[in-house]
């Protein structure tokens, strides 16, 4: 008996294999609702693929949206170097895409292992989706290793969805248009936008409850978060200098969720642990930190999603970086640029405690990043891209 293949009879639908692998909490955050809008194309046949970092934070952001992976690498290991996860993601990738042979492969921003993954789907030429392309800060050391992580993952890219218009110009600038026939480039928004928009709005008012932190009700909360390479060492003991001092006004209270990184964990629990008006916590599932930045006064931040979700929130940003990749927000006058130094980092900080009229100027709801519609353009462009390579094959038999 001769068994038919569904996709050669005549209407049928043709089908994609797609794989969209997420690494860690922020690109499970940014991808989950890219996932939930793949999950309605039905040209495509989504597996959602996880590395198997920061295994705890990314089952509950998941949990958030009601989806779970469809394969778990499972690759993470203690005292893993850059060394190890390029070498186990690029390892592992390689043979699940010869056993799915995708027509796609997505992945999403800067980290090792979306770079890793990239670069498996690059050596066997199947086609590459970059969420979040074209953010630069233009300095190959800041972040690292991102910076280098996104230009070569944006070389690579077949497809690449730039939050911002600013994105495109830098990979216009990179490889001029006539020299760029192979590539489609669109700006759809960032997807963290979307999730962002999608938490805030389910809130029910008691999610710090659990929390296990008193907070005082007449003091100014600051919400701190920091975990890049680049601060490791002196950068992280001039954060927590500078934040000692902040605590030393009385009039704010901080709350920071400490990384789980060894580097930053130790640093900052030997020099903030015995200071009474900061509250170290271990890390918070994504809801409970949408709930923070809602009720925080001001945030001080390393984190790129941070830098865009607390601006649509009207929450001032103090960015403890020397340079960003979302100049963006710090044009809309909401985030500011203040480096590792602890005399900028105070002074900033201490305007916005004090100075009312200052405060209001920088805390609007401002929306440079998209209006949480970009998983939804996303998908569409997905779907496009799947019909378009689909009719070649037919034209071609």
């Amino acid at each position: 008996m001769v068994e038919l293949n569904p996709n050669s009879l005549v209407g049928a639908q043709q089908v994609t294999p797609v794989l969209l692998v997420i690494g860690t909490r922020p690109e499970a955050i940014k991808m989950l609702p890219v996932v939930r809008a793949l999950r309605q194309v039905p040209e495509v046949d989504l597996k959602v693929v996880t590395t198997g970092q920061h295994r705890q934070m990314l089952d509950q952001v998941f949990a958030v949206f009601g989806e779970k992976p469809d394969i778990d690498l499972d690759l993470m290991t203690p005292g893993q170097t850059l060394g190890d996860i390029t070498c186990r993601v690029l390892k592992e990738m390689e043979a699940l895409i010869a056993e799915h042979n995708p027509g796609l492969v997505m992945v999403h921003g800067d980290t090792t292992s979306a770079m890793a993954a990239a670069m498996a789907a690059f050596y066997v030429r199947v086609p590459i989706g970059h969420v979040e392309a074209g953010l630069r800060s233009h300095d190959i050391q800041r972040p690292w290793p991102e910076e280098y992580n996104r230009i070569s993952i944006d070389a690579m890219a077949e497809l690449l969805w730039a939050p911002t218009s600013t994105a495109v110009l830098n990979l216009r600038a990179e490889r001029p248009a006539k020299h760029d026939t192979t590539r489609h480039i669109e700006v759809t928004g960032n997807s963290g936008i979307d999730a962002l928009l999608h938490v805030a709005k389910g809130l029910e008012g008691d999610e710090l409850a659990s929390i296990d932190v008193a907070l005082d009700p007449s003091k100014k909360l600051v919400l701190v978060t920091g975990h890049r390479r680049e601060s490791f060492g002196g950068g992280f003991g001039r954060i927590c200098d500078a934040l000692v001092e902040i605590a030393k006004r009385g009039d704010a209270q901080i709350v920071y969720p400490v990384h789980l990184n060894p580097q930053v964990k130790q640093v900052v629990e030997e020099r903030l642990g015995n200071t009474s008006a900061i509250h170290l916590i271990p890390p918070v599932d994504y809801v409970q930190m949408v709930a923070l930045m809602q009720a925080a006064h001001v945030v001080l931040t390393d984190s790129g999603g941070i830098q865009e979700e607390a601006p649509a929130l009207g929450k001032p940003v103090l960015v403890m970086r020397e340079v960003t990749e979302r100049p963006e927000a710090v044009a809309t006058g909401v985030a500011q640029i203040v480096g590792t130094n602890v005399d900028g980092i105070v002074a900033a900080a201490t305007r916005l405690l004090s100075e009312p009229d200052h405060y209001e100027r920088r805390a609007r709801k401002v929306f440079p990043y998209g209006d949480g519609t970009a998983a939804q353009k996303i998908a569409a462009s997905v779907a496009a891209f799947v019909k378009k390579a689909q009719n070649s094959k037919d034209q071609a038999r």
